[in-house]
Order: C-alpha cells, then structure tokens, then sequence
C-alpha cells in the first residue's frame, strides 16, 4: 500500500510538471493572460491620468480600472489557454492516451488546474508589480486583499470547469478558440472593460452585464478593496448562475461521453 501511495504520488508530480509545461508552452496564455492585461492596465490608466487632475479621485479610478483588468488574466490564461490547449488534446486523442498508461482522467484535471492556478499567479505577480510601478494603485486593506483573491481563484475555477465543458463538447481546435474567444470579448465588453461603462450601456446589455461576475470586479471591487461597506448579494447570484450554467453543462459533457462509450 506504502509503495502504490508513493508511486501515485511520483506520477502526480510529474503529471504536474509535464501540464505546467504545456500550459507555458501555450502561446495564447502569454500573449492575452500576461502582456494584453499589462498593456492595456497601462494604456488605459496613463489615458486616464492625462484627463484627471492629480488627487483622491484619480487615484481611486486608477485601482478601480487596474482591479477590474486584472479579471482578464483568469479569463484568458485559463478560460480561453485551457479551452483551445485542450481541445488540441481531444483532437490528437491524448487523454486515451494517458488513460492507456494508467492515469486517471481525475489525476490530469487535478494537476492541470494547478498547473494553471500556478501559471495564473505568477502572472498576477507580473500584474501587480507592473501596476504598483506605472499607475497610482492604492493599497487594500486585509480583508480587501483577501477577498479580492477569493473571488478571483473562485472565478478561475468556473471558468476551468466551463472551458473544459465548451471543449468537450465541441472536441475541435477551430471550433472551440472560435466559442471562447467570443466569450471572451463578451466578457470584457459587457464588464465595461471595452471603454463603454455599465452606466452607458443599453438597458439590455445591462441585464446581461448584471450577470457575470467580472461585472462587479470591474465596476465595484474598489470599494471592497478599500475595505468599505459593500453589498454583496448581486456578486454572489452572478457566481451561483455562472456556476449553474457550467454545472449543467459539465452535466451534458459527462452523459455524452458515457453514451460515446456504450
């Protein structure tokens, strides 16, 4: 039993290696997950500091606009970098593959989320170093800190869940980055990430911004991260019917692949 433990555990940490090495080696998360957050964190806060007089208020917009584009990391290193990188894998049916020399499908999903989740936080690292040196962020109080990094492994984990169930499903490349991409633009656009504001927006795209979680990143976490009083039942429904809709469709997922099977 000692031996069968020690052995599962070595093909774990490989497992985790040989995924964290995949998820390096995928351009997209790079390229979106990394540089486009940074960019456009500079970009839009230099705009900003141009229009504004120096002061509080300039201030506090700068962190809102740096907190709110610091979703974008999840959304791309993990919605849409695992997405297409998994649904290569469908394609040239490495997940048989594996499960022919013995690992679990559940072993590659534990070790490829933390591969991610650790991919993801060294690009939070980059983030926030480049923030703190470019734009005027304010620091958060404790509890601020702590929930702003809450939401954002909690967000992260949805969309694993999601981009896995949207490739299962589809199991082509072109397909896949096609749906997640659009997704991904959807998010950024209806978060008010696009230069459009909630405030703005037509009445329609307002119900459906009231959905998404990156809504309220985006629009409200400076006074969470300030550590003021914040109400936040409408957060909390947008992450449970996000969570819902990805459980449904993992639900799908799994009776297809059954089915697939029989």
């Amino acid at each position: 039993m000692q031996n069968k433990s020690k052995n599962k555990r070595l093909i774990s940490g490989q497992m985790l290696l040989f995924e964290f090495r995949n998820t390096i080696g995928n351009p997209y998360v790079h390229i979106f997950g990394v540089g486009m957050p940074v960019l456009m964190m500079i970009i839009i806060t230099r705009a900003v500091a141009g229009e504004m007089p120096e002061g509080p208020m300039l201030s506090a917009t700068m962190t809102s606009i740096f907190l709110g584009i610091g979703a974008l990391i999840p959304m791309a290193t993990i919605f849409m970098g695992y997405g297409v990188a998994h649904a290569q894998e469908l394609e040239k049916g490495i997940p048989q593959r594996l499960e022919l020399f013995g690992i679990q499908i559940s072993v590659t999903l534990c070790n490829r989320i933390l591969s991610e989740i650790i991919f993801m936080s060294i690009a939070f690292v980059i983030y926030f170093v480049a923030g703190y040196g470019f734009a005027e962020v304010e620091s958060p109080s404790v509890s601020g800190a702590l929930l702003y990094m809450v939401c954002i492994l909690v967000l992260s984990i949805i969309l694993f869940c999601l981009s896995h169930a949207i490739a299962s499903l589809l199991k082509k490349f072109g397909a896949t980055y096609c749906v997640t991409m659009i997704l991904y633009f959807a998010q950024m656009i209806l978060g008010g990430m696009m230069g459009i504001s909630y405030d703005n927006m037509p009445s329609p795209m307002q119900v459906a911004a009231k959905l998404l979680p990156v809504t309220y990143i985006n629009r409200d976490f400076y006074t969470v991260w300030k550590g003021e009083h914040y109400n936040f039942v409408p957060m909390v429904q947008s992450y449970l019917l996000m969570g819902a809709v990805t459980g449904i469709l993992l639900f799908v997922t799994v009776r297809k692949e059954r089915r697939e099977l029989h």
